[in-house]
């Protein structure tokens, strides 16, 4: 597990290949994560956009933003959790993930209009298991 403490706002990354979904022969590789946003801050905050950078062991990069995250801009409370499950293919068996999350104090800015701050997503690892030893 990947964790990291950026703002006040500790994300943490779990990431697991899915075999079933994946076609080693034809180079598609599926992987699923899991990631947890625990607001550690005294005010809720409200996840507004995601970035992400994605690698491969075969020098693909690319980059995937937008609004919200599994199509919700969710509120989180002070210490409080967020949790969902998204996922990611490849075109190898190894590569790595990291970005950010926008987000907006909702305390200093009830409509939702006022200023942004970044949190940090950990890199974290995609690997097939059968790469594992």
């Amino acid at each position: 597990m990947s964790t990291l403490i950026t703002n006040g706002v500790k994300i943490s990354v779990e990431s697991i290949f899915q075999p079933e979904y994946s076609n080693t022969e034809e180079d598609y590789y599926m992987y699923s994560y899991r990631i947890t946003i625990e607001n550690l801050t005294q005010q809720p905050i409200k996840l507004l956009e995601r970035y992400w950078m994605i690698f491969d062991s075969k020098g693909k990069r690319s980059q995937v933003s937008g609004k919200g995250v599994i199509g919700e801009q969710p509120v989180i409370q002070p210490n409080q959790i967020y949790q969902y499950v998204s996922g990611c293919n490849l075109q190898s068996d190894l590569g790595k993930m990291q970005g950010f999350y926008t987000m907006v104090n909702l305390e200093d800015d009830p409509s939702n209009k006022g200023e942004t701050f970044q949190v940090n997503i950990p890199e974290f690892i995609l690997m097939a298991t059968f790469r594992k030893n």
